[in-house]
């Protein structure tokens, strides 16, 4: 299951999100470390299932609707120098070694100070917040780099070895692959044993830009200023505007059966008697939807996953005429897999002993066989043929 990490200081709404994400039982509470263990749990992405355009009823979605579930990390809050142990400090980062890609939530409303404690709206920049992780996470790949720099280095030049492979090697642990490596050295463009300092701080940079990918939750957007959503807005980095708070309550009311609400939609609809109080609140809600076309968190999933990270869906299948599995159920499985899967990877990832016995697979939309090393698209639909 693909993992992406939470990231971000203490009370900017971390745990929120996570909660609203997830509907995991979480404390929430707005001081500083509420969590201290990280919170996992499972959430979902969203995708107009396959079914639909088939005219099929799979019975897998929710009118169309199809989640499929993804990990979700939620660690303890990020302090400043945290890559020399302050606050929960490495602890937190090595956290985030497994996540392939990283939500960072920001305080969009610039209500929380660098350690996280409360100030007045808009008295912190959170362009500043989003500056301090990528610092943190530079130092921290930096010190581990620099720990054993001299003697990999010397070990590169006496033995002749390849530099990428000795240094992916020492950052396994970290999930760094070699082309990332190889790509990060490109930059600076001078042997290993001649890096100083300064070339080792610039490749940890390098190295973090390729393996931590990461787009920004601008978190508390029901009340940000504009101009605050504007500076994130201006960064390289994909911001979505999101309230984690609103996402949680109209979750917690839909599943109190007040409203009827799809994780993603834009509205919502009202099918329980309410008090004045409680529609006044729900149309505060509304009025947010509207604006930012949802709560911004399903966004945040989606847009990390298929944007950043480069998967599509596709459907595995039995009968590639039915589009069912050996127990007649219709599209029973949505995997989640990167552009660029072929048909026999995806055997693989099915099971080993499919892949290690694959003879073909078949496009079951166009009852077309397809070759080993086709390239799956998303939402494609495909049987594959195994002795196994």
């Amino acid at each position: 299951m693909i993992e992406i990490g939470i990231a971000g200081k203490p009370n900017a709404g971390k745990s929120t999100f996570f909660k609203s994400a997830t509907m995991a039982d979480v404390e929430i509470a707005n001081y500083p470390f509420t969590t201290i263990e990280p919170n996992v749990g499972v959430a979902h992405v969203r995708v107009d299932c396959v079914c639909r355009e088939l005219n099929l009823d799979c019975g897998n979605c929710f009118e169309g609707r199809r989640y499929i579930p993804i990990k979700l990390i939620d660690v303890a809050g990020l302090v400043p120098e945290a890559h020399k142990g302050r606050g929960l400090g490495n602890e937190f980062l090595d956290n985030l070694r497994q996540s392939e890609g990283i939500i960072h939530v920001v305080d969009a409303s610039g209500s929380t100070d660098a350690e996280g404690n409360e100030v007045g709206i808009g008295e912190r920049d959170p362009v500043e917040d989003v500056r301090f992780l990528y610092h943190e996470l530079d130092m921290w790949i930096f010190n581990i780099l620099k720990r054993n720099w001299d003697r990999l280095a010397r070990r590169i030049s006496m033995e002749k070895l390849h530099a990428y492979k000795l240094i992916t090697e020492q950052l396994a642990g970290l999930g760094f692959k070699e082309i990332q490596v190889k790509e990060a050295l490109k930059v600076i463009g001078k042997e290993v044993w001649h890096f100083s300092d300064e070339d080792i701080m610039t490749f940890a940079f390098e190295l973090r830009k390729k393996r931590m990918r990461m787009i920004i939750s601008a978190n508390k957007a029901d009340k940000a200023p504009e101009e605050l959503i504007n500076r994130l807005k201006n960064l390289e980095e994909i911001v979505i505007p999101t309230s984690a708070e609103i996402e949680l309550a109209l979750r917690t009311a839909s599943k109190n059966g007040y409203i009827r609400y799809y994780p993603g939609d834009m509205d919502f609809e009202i099918i329980k008697e309410l008090n004045e109080k409680q529609k006044k609140a729900l149309e505060i809600m509304r009025s947010f939807l509207k604006k930012n076309n949802g709560t911004g968190v399903q966004e945040c999933l989606n847009r990390i996953v298929f944007d950043l990270l480069d998967y599509i869906v596709v459907y595995p299948v039995e009968d590639e005429n039915k589009f069912t599995d050996s127990k007649g159920n219709v599209l029973p499985d949505a995997m989640l897999v990167k552009k660029g899967t072929t048909a026999r990877e995806l055997a693989y990832l099915i099971h080993t002993d499919i892949g290690k016995n694959f003879i073909h697979a078949i496009d079951a939309k166009k009852k077309m066989r397809v070759a080993d090393d086709y390239e799956l698209k998303h939402n494609d639909v495909i049987k594959i043929v195994s002795s196994a």
